[in-house]
């Protein structure tokens, strides 16, 4: 039998916790090893128990999410973070990526979501709730408008810095092909190599690492 994924629950909300502890615990292969309820717990806890995935909250009394996942990240541990919240602001979705934050997911999700988003980190891939990657888009457009395609990241070739901003516009190959005057299957020996220099398995985690990057 496999090991379930560890989850620690950082929120100032003691209900709120008990509830998604409840959710996820339905589930055979995940279970809750731990909860914060600030910032500074979310550390000590994670640096305790290592947890595979963390749901982070942003806003909590003291030591905030943001402080909680930059200490986690410049430590190198090795868990997976989720922001759990209900900022659908651009801002803090940016941000938290930036982080190295792997998922986003709002509050007013449904359960499936979450559990989706905590199977898909624990795999290794990024998650971001279906009806933010929007958001993800405009940025890259706007990361690509002020012209932040530069420095040693940048392995990707200029058909190919092309062909991932159009990706990130929501177009499918064909759309791709008749925009650039290329063959189908030129566009996807494209999309193919993007992934594989990215080292991503779909197009929202593309558009996600250019993001990260400023590819």
């Amino acid at each position: 039998m496999e090991s379930r994924i560890s989850v620690l629950i950082a929120d100032d909300h003691p209900l709120f916790r008990q509830g998604i502890k409840q959710i996820l615990e339905l589930e055979n292969d995940i279970t809750v090893v731990a909860q914060a309820a600030n910032g500074d717990e979310a550390v000590r806890l994670t640096r305790e128990h290592k947890p595979d995935v963390i749901l982070m909250d942003i806003n909590m009394p003291g030591s905030n999410g943001l402080q909680a996942i930059k200490e986690i990240k410049d430590e190198n541990i090795n868990s997976k973070i989720i922001v759990l919240t209900i900022h659908e602001d651009r801002e803090y979705l940016i941000k938290t990526i930036q982080m190295g934050a792997e998922g986003y997911v709002l509050k007013d999700a449904e359960p499936s979501v979450l559990i989706d988003a905590i199977r898909s980190v624990h795999q290794g891939q990024s998650y971001i709730q279906p009806n933010m990657t929007k958001e993800l888009v405009k940025e890259f457009n706007r990361l690509t408008l002020h012209g932040r395609e530069r420095n040693g990241e940048n392995r990707l070739t200029a058909r190919e810095r092309e062909v991932l901003k159009l990706i990130a516009e929501g177009m499918i190959n064909k759309e791709i092909a008749t925009k650039l005057y290329i063959s189908e299957k030129t566009v996807k020996n494209h999309v193919s190599s993007i992934f594989r220099k990215l080292n991503v398995s779909d197009r929202t985690q593309a558009a996600i690492y250019a993001i990260k990057h400023n590819i």
